[in-house]
């Protein structure tokens, strides 16, 4: 039989050391400070693999763009894209944008208010669901995050991967148990915010946690398991440089990857192109388990352009939606000059992008 860790949490007690806490020491952040389950979906979707420190710099400029709901699902794709720029995972923005959508399309414009209705909205899962149920509606709603995540399986020393099987499902459950009753946005947020300042992944701050009685990690800094994750992979991608005048030469992506921004060409070894040897600009950035080695090329203007090419001036290039790691690449080749030189962008760590 396995054993049962839930006659020691959660319990009246817990919660309340747990929140007097959180009310001392809490950072005051602005989603936490609103009940609008918009702002709390845009926060949530900002939040995923991002560090709150960039998302405090984007997201009320989010809001002087995209004040509401309607707004955001009136506004071009390609607009809602720019704005995101930078915080890479460009599929989050696309998922906000539809979600908009598909609040004023199919709900008339009314956020929906039920676990049910909130997973059928584009990119919102189990989590995000219970999220804005939590902080919007103050309902109970098991929330299982990484910082959750970490503090539940240290409280009940979980040796099983978290991230898999009856692991998750345990993790699931005790989120369930803690999130239910009264006051579960406010409790939530303390059990987050304990992951996010005291039960930290390295060196977890244990003499100063305010429910360490109730913890019976072992060995904390060991926990959570997880599954062994998959060998990162390097690959190669060229591109193209190709200036007319004062344009440059860029393409729309279709794949998933990059879907609806612009980017440089793709080199397909087929171009003319000076000193075609070495790349002028260099650069690597990560995308989830990949490293990939950017190497850009100059080029002749082309006779015929593709399809989804297009000539954009220069100083139009800040008002175009583009990858990060393009976006570093031409500033990069502009700054050549006659490009008579080869640097590197190495050392320039772009947003991971997706």
């Amino acid at each position: 039989m396995p054993e049962d860790r839930s006659t020691h949490f959660p319990n009246a007690e817990f919660d309340r050391s747990l929140v007097a806490w959180f009310k001392r020491d809490g950072r005051k952040l602005p989603w936490r400070e609103t009940t609008d389950p918009y702002r709390i979906l845009v926060s949530e979707l900002m939040l995923q693999q991002t560090q709150v420190a960039t998302v405090l710099e984007r997201y009320r400029r989010w809001f002087d763009r995209f004040p509401t709901v309607n707004a955001l699902a009136e506004a071009p794709e390609s607009a809602v894209l720019r704005e995101w720029q930078g915080l890479g995972y460009y599929q989050r923005a696309r998922n906000l944008h539809q979600c908009a959508r598909m609040i004023v399309d199919h709900f008339g414009g009314v956020f929906p208010a039920t676990v049910q209705d909130l997973s059928s909205l584009p990119g919102v899962g189990r989590y995000t669901a219970g999220a804005i149920m939590s902080f919007a509606f103050d309902r109970p709603a098991p929330i299982v995050d990484a910082n959750v995540a970490r503090v539940l399986s240290r409280l009940m020393d979980l040796q099983r991967p978290i991230d898999g099987g009856s692991g998750k499902k345990e993790l699931w459950d005790a989120a369930a148990r803690y999130s239910a009753g009264t006051h579960a946005s406010l409790r939530n947020s303390a059990l987050m915010e304990l992951g996010a300042l005291i039960c930290i992944p390295r060196k977890p701050r244990c003499v100063i946690c305010p429910v360490r009685t109730f913890c019976r990690a072992r060995d904390p800094e060991s926990l959570p398991k997880k599954r062994p994750r998959p060998v990162i992979e390097r690959r190669i991608e060229r591109f193209l440089f190709i200036r007319r005048f004062n344009q440059i030469l860029v393409q729309q992506n279709t794949g998933n990857r990059w879907r609806g921004l612009w980017s440089l060409p793709k080199r397909l070894g087929t171009e003319t192109c000076d000193n075609s040897a070495e790349p002028i600009v260099t650069l690597r950035h990560p995308i989830t388990r990949f490293v990939v080695r950017l190497e850009v090329f100059q080029a002749a203007p082309p006779s015929v352009l593709e399809e989804g090419q297009r000539w954009c001036a220069i100083q139009e290039l800040d008002e175009l939606p583009m990858p990060s790691p393009h976006r570093c690449a031409v500033e990069r080749a502009l700054s050549l000059g006659r490009l008579t030189a080869a640097p590197t962008c190495e050392n320039r760590k772009p947003k991971t992008e997706n």
